[in-house]
């Protein structure tokens, strides 16, 4: 006897018992469910299954008559048998985030992913209320380097009000475990070498030196010890008072609180000084604080650093020390950072964010985030809003 697949729609109010009235009637036929898919956008369900059925025809009957009780439209079209295969190729998906996404936004990113052979699979919101972000599943050819789809992702988003990101998808996008981040201009909003400049009269000079070693054009440990020279003889009670008022990024403790709950460790690796290092690990509740330390004498900066300076090299061996101690796999570690001396880290860690950095930092890194805070991160991993709320409302009710 002759099968046929038949790929049957169903659209209309959705309401419970829809799916489990129409898959009873297929049960009862003994028809063979090749694929399914359902989705409910504002209270509006789709639902599309694939079929194969031999030559009588009784049971698409019984489908229409119980779609019609239920309230909903049903259609089916008999397709090629060989349309139910999947298809071959790379899956990615490509995040989009930003203040408001609108058809303008989606229109360029569905734009860029077909200029480049990418067959969007699947769209799914992220976030709720207005449309903040969307995660969109998608396929390359088998073989094809995605570097020119990330390339025009990346210059979309610079020219643009909103971040798309492009992560290769596979379970190891889904089982990430410890997040790494720099503190300086990531964690906090400020830089404190610079605060401590202004209050000692050096700030000019101080931030001329920071911005050269972040755009990577002189040698970090360079800089820094030119930069702490000029603090020589301020009162590390300066120090002590700042980092004890540091002002955390927009969405960092949103990122800690939520990750923390769900068992991530979470560390920070700065160039920065270990005294405001130290206060964020007590302030957030943070498993690991890695910092430069500053020489102190009667109560004043000598202007040297006790140890190894923490620099690009430096912070990459700490992330692996961290990452191996935890038992943790690379693949599975984030790092953020915003700086020439965040590269390396990057690079290093399975998922590595360029967070409000500089164009050359964004170009290098796995992924950037420029049009929001740190808890778009959470997006990055697949965690939708609903899921946020969720997991804060535990966290309340803990607390």
């Amino acid at each position: 006897m002759t099968e046929t697949h038949v790929l049957v729609t169903v659209t209309g109010p959705d309401h419970p018992g829809i799916t489990a009235r129409l898959t009873g009637l297929i049960a009862e036929a003994e028809a063979q469910l090749l694929d399914i898919e359902q989705v409910v956008v504002q209270g509006q369900l789709t639902l599309a299954f694939l079929l194969a059925l031999k030559a009588d025809r009784g049971l698409l009957k019984e489908l229409l008559f119980a779609a019609k009780s239920l309230g909903v439209e049903l259609d089916f079209a008999p397709v090629d048998p060989s349309a139910a295969v999947d298809q071959p190729g790379q899956r990615y998906v490509a995040t989009a985030i930003g203040p408001r996404l609108g058809a303008r936004e989606l229109f360029q990113v569905s734009s860029a992913l077909a200029a480049h052979g990418a067959n969007i699979e699947r769209i799914h919101r992220l976030s709720q209320g207005e449309l903040g972000s969307v995660e969109i599943q998608l396929g390359l050819p088998t073989g094809q380097d995605p570097e020119p789809l990330k390339r025009a992702l990346l210059e979309l988003a610079m020219r643009g009000t909103f971040d798309v990101a492009l992560q290769r998808e596979g379970i190891f996008r889904r089982s990430k475990r410890l997040v790494v981040m720099d503190m300086d201009s990531t964690l906090i909003r400020i830089e404190v070498i610079d605060e401590l400049a202004r209050v000692a009269g050096v700030a000019e000079p101080v931030r001329a030196i920071t911005e050269r070693a972040m755009q990577g054009e002189m040698d970090y440990d360079e800089s820094l010890r030119q930069r702490l020279k000029l603090l020589e003889g301020l009162d590390v009670a300066v120090l002590r008072r700042l980092a004890a008022e540091l002002p955390l990024t927009e969405g960092a403790e949103t990122m800690v609180r939520v990750l923390k709950r769900l068992g991530y460790r979470i560390a920070v690796i700065s160039g920065g000084f270990s005294i405001a290092a130290e206060a964020l690990k007590a302030r957030l509740g943070l498993d690991y604080a890695y910092a430069n330390t500053l020489e102190v004498k009667g109560g004043k900066l000598t202007g040297r650093v006790v140890g190894p300076i923490v620099n690009a090299r430096r912070k990459a061996e700490l992330l692996e020390t961290i990452a191996q101690a935890e038992g943790v796999l690379l693949d599975q570690v984030i790092a953020v950072g915003d700086g020439a001396n965040d590269l390396l880290m990057l690079e290093r860690a399975g998922l590595g964010i360029a967070f409000h950095a500089k164009r050359k930092l964004r170009e290098a890194a796995d992924t950037s985030i420029t049009a929001a805070g740190l808890d778009a991160i959470l997006y990055l991993l697949g965690i939708s809003a609903r899921e946020l709320r969720e997991v804060s409302a535990e966290f309340a009710a803990a607390s």
